[in-house]
C-alpha cells in the first residue's frame, strides 16, 4: 500500500520519466549512441511504473464515483466492489515496481560455464548448460557469442565463455533474468561412458557478470596486464587457425585470466577480452563491497563442488529443483531446451520480496 514516503518516491520517478521523454525528443541526444541507449533504457524501465500509476489513479477516481452513485442506486454496488479489488491489485503491483532495483538489471552479461567433478560427464553437462542458455536467449531474441571455449574429447566443454546481449528495445535486460544462474549446477544421470547403466552425479559451475557499457569506466592499469598472443584452436576457418590471433590477458594484481579467440583478428580478440576482464573486475569489486556491507544476499558459488549446489537436474525423474527457493518441476527436457521462464520468474519474485523486506 502506498504511503507518504512512497508517494514522494512516485512523484520523483514520474518527474524523471517526463524528463527522460523530453531528452529522447532532442535530436542532439541521438548523436551519442551510448547516451541515447542509456536514456532509452531508463525510460523503458520506468514505463511499467508510470502506466501502473496512471491506471491506479483512474481506478481510484472510478471507485470514488461508483461509491457515491451506489448510495443512490444499488445497481452500482457491484461495480464498486469490483473497483475495490482492482485498486488493491494495482496498489500491490505499484508497490512491487517501487521495490529497490538491482542497478545492473538492464545490463548485458558475460556468462562462464566450467566443468567440475565428474570428468568427461561434467564437461558434457557443461555443454548442455551452454546450449540451455543459448536456447533461452534465442527465445527472447537476444544475441549470443561464444568468446572462448575449451572442448573435451567427447565434445563437451571444459570451460566456455559466452556473451549474451539484449535487443535494443528490450525493457528488461539480460542481467535481470540470468543473474540468478551463478553457482554450482548438479546433474544426476547415466553417463554416456557408463556401460552398467548406473546413475552418476557430477557438477558444473556457472559464473555470471554484468557487462559494463563503457569499459573505460572500469579502472584498469595497462601496467597491471600481461598480454599473450597465440594460435587460435577454435572454429572460425582457415584464416583464424593459421594466425596468432588468440589473446590471453592476465590481470597480475588479481590473477584473473581472460582469453578470447573467436574473433577474426588479434585486435578484435583483445578488445573483446578487455570487455570480459572489465566485467569480471567490476563484479569482483562489487561483490567485495556487498560482502562488507551485508552477508545476507544470495551469492554465486565460486567452487565447483557437488555439495555446494544451487540446482539439481535429475534425468531419470525428468526433474529440476532449485534449492534456494524450493522450486521443483518435472519438465527437465523443456528446461534444457530453454524454457527457463517459470523458474526465473520464481527466483525474481523471491528476490523482490527480499528487497522489499530489507527496505
Amino acid at each position: 500500500m502506498t504511503t507518504p514516503s512512497t508517494s514522494t518516491a512516485i512523484d520523483d520517478l514520474l518527474a524523471e520519466h517526463a524528463g527522460l521523454q523530453q531528452q529522447l525528443s532532442d535530436p542532439a541526444l541521438h548523436a551519442d549512441a551510448t547516451a541515447a541507449r542509456r536514456v532509452g533504457k531508463r525510460f523503458a524501465e520506468l514505463g511499467p511504473l508510470v502506466a501502473t500509476h496512471d491506471q491506479l489513479v483512474a481506478a481510484r477516481s472510478d471507485l470514488e464515483a461508483a461509491t457515491e452513485l451506489s448510495a443512490e442506486d444499488p445497481s452500482f454496488a457491484e461495480e464498486a466492489r469490483q473497483l475495490v479489488a482492482r485498486v488493491a491489485e494495482l496498489d500491490v503491483r505499484l508497490t512491487d515496481l517501487l521495490a529497490p532495483r538491482d542497478p545492473h538489471d538492464g545490463d548485458d552479461v558475460v556468462l562462464e560455464v566450467k566443468s567440475g567433478e565428474g570428468g568427461e560427464e561434467s564437461a558434457l553437462f557443461a555443454a548442455d548448460l551452454v546450449r540451455m542458455y543459448v536456447r533461452y536467449a534465442e527465445r527472447h531474441g537476444w544475441r549470443t557469442a561464444v568468446l572462448d571455449a575449451t572442448t573435451s574429447d567427447l565434445g563437451g566443454y571444459k570451460d566456455a565463455t559466452v556473451s549474451v546481449k539484449a535487443r535494443a528495445d528490450d525493457v528488461e535486460g539480460v542481467w535481470a533474468r540470468l543473474k540468478f544462474e551463478g553457482g554450482v549446477h548438479r546433474v544426476q544421470r547415466v553417463p554416456v561412458t557408463e556401460s552398467a547403466g548406473r546413475i552418476h552425479t557430477s557438477a558444473a559451475g556457472v559464473l555470471v557478470y554484468p557487462e559494463p557499457e563503457d569499459v573505460a569506466a572500469v579502472e584498469i592499469d595497462e601496467g597491471d596486464l600481461r598480454i599473450d598472443v597465440y594460435r587460435s584452436s577454435g572454429k572460425g576457418g582457415q584464416g583464424v587457425n593459421t594466425t596468432d590471433s588468440a589473446v590471453r590477458i592476465t590481470h597480475l594484481p588479481t590473477g584473473v585470466v581472460v582469453t578470447c579467440q573467436n574473433e577474426r583478428s588479434q585486435l578484435q580478440n583483445k578488445a573483446r577480452a578487455m570487455q570480459v576482464l572489465a566485467a569480471r573486475l567490476q563484479a569482483a569489486a562489487e561483490e567485495t563491497a556487498q560482502a562488507e556491507a551485508s552477508a545476507g544476499r544470495l551469492s554465486q558459488v565460486r567452487t565447483v563442488d557437488r555439495s555446494e549446489r544451487i540446482r539439481t537436474y535429475n534425468f531419470p525423474e525428468n526433474r529440476i529443483a532449485d534449492h534456494r527457493i524450493g522450486f521443483k518441476a518435472h519438465n527437465l527436457d523443456a528446461v534444457l531446451d530453454g524454457e527457463l521462464d517459470p523458474l526465473l520468474d520464481a527466483l525474481g519474485a523471491a528476490d523482490r520480496a527480499e528487497r522489499l523486506a530489507a527496505e
